[in-house]
């Protein structure tokens, strides 16, 4: 048990594409495929919606708590304030008041920042026999699987016009961030330098230009994520708000 806590990466470091981490981004994937299967008899269990939401704040609490223990706990680097991490309380929310405006800005924002982070993590070199591994893919992996658990029980479905609201919010929390990070001297969304481990920045040029490159990404990531209902209304022929999940 001490060994799951531990504060330090000691049995040995995260590797990028390990065995672990595939099978990791696998599981997460079967989850969310299963909601989908299951979806008539998630309709008829609400009580999905609140253990959900209880495993996302959980997971955001427990982590403070063990930074705190550890040490290492930094307003320059542990408040809730990449947009990957916000999200997951975002989502907590979400889950619990059922709301349309938080399901469009998690689904998009939610889900390109979240895969994001599963795909190349900021995890220091914790594995994923450790307390940081296991609680960083639960807490990033359920606000994927929330808006799953939306999508298949109320057939909730982000809109076009959504998208470019998600995108608006985005920018403006983005300038809120650079405040924050200007008055404690924090590198929140990674808008002052690089991240000191292996990620997409580092093929799109020195800063500031690599932030240009990362607003033409956010728009394409949710232009995909749009497009799956976009081909679905289009091969149904619907000129009305799709119904992903239909009724059976």
């Amino acid at each position: 048990m001490n060994r799951f806590f531990t504060c330090h990466p000691v049995q040995h470091s995260f590797q990028l594409f390990s065995v672990e981490h595939l099978v990791t981004l696998a599981i997460i994937v079967v989850i969310g495929a299963c909601i989908f299967l299951c979806r008539k008899q998630l309709r008829r269990k609400m009580c999905v919606f609140g253990l959900l939401s209880f495993v996302l704040i959980a997971s955001e609490v427990a982590y403070q708590a063990w930074e705190i223990g550890c040490h290492q706990w930094s307003a320059k680097t542990s408040l809730p304030l990449q947009l990957s991490d916000i999200v997951v309380l975002l989502a907590a929310v979400m889950l619990i008041t059922k709301s349309r405006f938080l399901f469009y800005f998690v689904y998009f924002a939610g889900i390109s920042s979240s895969v994001q982070a599963m795909i190349t993590p900021d995890l220091g070199g914790y594995a994923y026999a450790q307390f940081r591994y296991v609680q960083f893919y639960v807490s990033h992996g359920g606000v994927v699987l929330a808006c799953c658990v939306l999508i298949a029980t109320c057939r909730y479905q982000p809109t076009f016009r959504s998208l470019w609201v998600s995108v608006l919010f985005v920018n403006l929390y983005g300038a809120f961030i650079y405040i924050m990070n200007r008055l404690i001297g924090a590198n929140y969304l990674y808008m002052m330098k690089k991240p000191g481990h292996a990620s997409l920045l580092d093929i799109l040029g020195p800063h500031p230009w690599y932030l240009v490159w990362v607003e033409g990404i956010m728009i394409l990531s949710f232009l995909v994520l749009y497009l799956p209902f976009w081909i679905h209304k289009k091969i149904k022929g619907d000129k009305s708000e799709i119904n992903f999940v239909e009724e059976e």
